[in-house]
């Protein structure tokens, strides 16, 4: 029989909690504006603009079905770099922005509950083609990186702020995304956790299916020190913070 303590954290698994909200009292629902749907950009930061569309063309007609089969976990890679335009490929199949339909509000390659996007997606980089080592973000209106820190010990900080997990540390690039809770809860008040935790397996499926593509392949953690995650982006941990991460090198 579960403890009682099991049962309780079951039930943010169910939608039950949207029957005891009035949306009416919603910040959206009270004429507030949306939140924007990315962080701006501090001064001083310069944007490095991603190949574009046009290097996407030669993976059309890409097998759908080849990459579902194909599509597994890995935890090992090797020693090549990632080239830019690969890395570019991977950041719009995540979180690409197809069209802008009105403030705060954008059409992506993934689904999102209200179409609220509550993701910031940061790379931890350490090898990629004409990127120096270090933590980028990516801005997913511009198509473009900013560089948040250079020159850091990535691979020592990355291990301890995954519990030891040292084989994260030897991607390439790790994609780490976090969640702006209140993009979300905009919306749906306190319903917006739950669906938060939803888009990020939206975002991270399609991340295994792009990694398919392009003869990478990655590994979905959830397991990792909250604090040390938060502290290695500089997020605050409270309106801003790590929900997810995936190394991805070549296999």
């Amino acid at each position: 029989m579960p403890s009682k303590e099991i049962r309780k954290y079951r039930e943010f698994l169910k939608d039950s909690l949207r029957l005891q909200i009035n949306f009416n009292l919603t910040d959206q629902n009270q004429g507030v504006e949306p939140p924007p749907v990315q962080k701006p950009i501090r001064d001083g930061q310069q944007l490095i603009s991603l190949p574009d569309e046009e290097s996407r063309q030669e993976l059309l007609g890409t097998d759908l079905i080849d990459a579902m089969d194909n599509r597994r976990s890995h935890r090992s890679f090797d020693d090549q770099p990632l080239s830019l335009t690969e890395l570019a490929f991977l950041l719009w199949s995540t979180q690409g922005v197809k069209g802008v339909i009105g403030p705060g509000c954008t059409l992506r390659t993934v689904p999102s509950a209200g179409c609220r996007h509550a993701f910031e997606t940061y790379l931890l980089v350490s090898n990629i083609d004409r990127l120096p080592t270090g933590i980028y973000r990516y801005l997913p209106l511009e198509h473009a990186l900013v560089a948040e820190q250079k020159n850091i010990d990535l691979r020592q900080r990355l291990a301890q702020a995954t519990l030891g997990q040292s084989f994260i540390g030897s991607a390439p690039v790790t994609f780490v995304w976090t969640a702006i809770p209140y993009r979300m809860e905009w919306r749906y008040d306190i319903a917006a956790h739950r669906v938060i935790l939803m888009d990020a397996g939206h975002l991270c499926q399609n991340l295994y299916l792009a990694c398919e593509v392009i003869g990478c392949g990655t590994c979905a953690i959830a397991a990792y020190h909250q604090e040390l995650m938060d502290q290695l982006l500089k997020v605050d941990g409270e309106d801003e913070f790590t929900v997810y991460l995936a190394p991805v090198g070549k296999i």
